[in-house]
């Protein structure tokens, strides 16, 4: 593992939790987009991993924008160019997005500009009633969200709201966040970090296989049915053909699956399925 400044990462099993500290505000300066690009190639390459939990170390803030001054600095002296090659911040958020792990934001207070641009690139976002806010902050500045932004926010929450966050610059509240899908749930301060952290652990203990090709088939999504359709079917049958489902599944009707008493409690019954 690479040694890191402004990122402390825990691993346990399959599941890695990455804390990021960058005081005051966790600025997204270039020393640590550099670290969050080397993390998430590291992350992407590990056979082992299925999840990733990304929190702060400052609960006022999760990720701020990137670092303005550092902008000031960028070359302008040719004409602007469209390049068919992704820029170094949308790779990084791209393989946060694309990697065969689950990636999830634990937004406890602030995220903005480039720092909500990464964690809309995330799988799961969970956030903190009353105290989470989202800002896209580029549009007053003179600029637009360069870092994925213009084209993540609309797939979230639709090209109307998306408008209104991008080009308002005002802050999107928690309730309001979760109403229209950027937060998947929000939750009182002292019951994020549990409830986050125990939905990573179940997630981590089911077979590998089935976490990575899932995620997967979801993506498929973006496709046309008439293609998403067939790519779902390969993927359940490679599934059908590894040792873990064949185990589980007949662990499932040792347990009590397919019983009354069992299908009550079905989450319950499954969780006991993990490792």
């Amino acid at each position: 593992m690479a040694d890191y400044r402004f990122l402390e990462v825990e691993w346990a099993g399959r599941l890695a939790t990455v804390t990021v500290s960058n005081p005051p505000i966790n600025l997204v300066t270039l020393e640590l987009f550099g670290e969050l690009a080397a993390l998430a190639a590291e992350l992407e390459a590990d056979p082992d991993l299925t999840v990733v939990v990304m929190k702060s170390a400052d609960p006022d803030f999760f990720l701020a924008h990137f670092d303005v001054a550092a902008i000031l600095g960028f070359p302008v002296d040719g004409p602007a160019e469209r390049s068919p090659e992704l820029n170094d911040y949308h790779q990084m958020c791209e393989r946060f997005r694309t990697m065969n792990k689950v990636t999830i934001a634990q937004i406890e207070g602030r995220v903005g500009g480039g720092g909500s641009e990464l964690a809309a690139s995330f799988d799961l976002r969970y956030g903190v009633r009353g105290r989470t806010r989202i800002n896209q902050m580029e549009v007053p500045l003179g600029i637009l969200p360069g870092g994925t932004g213009t084209q993540r926010l609309p797939r979230l929450v639709g090209r109307a709201r998306a408008m209104e966050i991008i080009l308002g610059g005002e802050d999107l509240d928690a309730e309001t966040a979760e109403r229209w899908g950027y937060l998947n749930r929000i939750f009182a301060a002292d019951e994020i970090g549990p409830w986050v952290a125990r939905l990573a652990r179940r997630i981590a203990s089911f077979p590998p296989e089935a976490v990575r090709l899932a995620k997967a088939a979801v993506d498929g999504a973006e496709s046309p049915l008439a293609e998403g359709l067939p790519e779902e079917a390969y993927l359940f049958q490679c599934l059908l053909r590894t040792d873990g489902a064949q185990r589980n599944m007949q662990r499932f009707l040792e347990i009590g699956g397919q019983t009354r008493e069992g299908e009550l409690e079905v989450d319950r019954l499954s969780g006991k399925l993990g490792d």
